[in-house]
């Protein structure tokens, strides 16, 4: 056996996690779909229209460099 073989994990290893998300995935077939579906609801969203966001700017309040600091 040569001295590099030594250094590199064994091919067959699959660690506690990865065994766990395999067996989860196994059980619950749909929980991809669940998945993409949750993040559909919070993160895969659509740019919002611009006039919109002009007339929801108009209500911006400027803040000031340093927020804790009172005038």
């Amino acid at each position: 056996m040569k001295f590099i073989d030594m250094m590199l994990p064994a091919r067959s290893y699959e660690s506690d996690h990865t065994r766990f998300i395999r067996e989860l995935m196994d059980k619950n077939p749909r929980l991809e779909q669940e998945q993409k579906k949750g993040r559909a609801i919070w993160w895969d969203k659509r740019p919002p229209d611009l006039a919109d966001r002009d007339v929801m700017d108009t209500g911006k309040v400027a803040q000031q460099p340093y927020v804790y600091q009172n005038e």
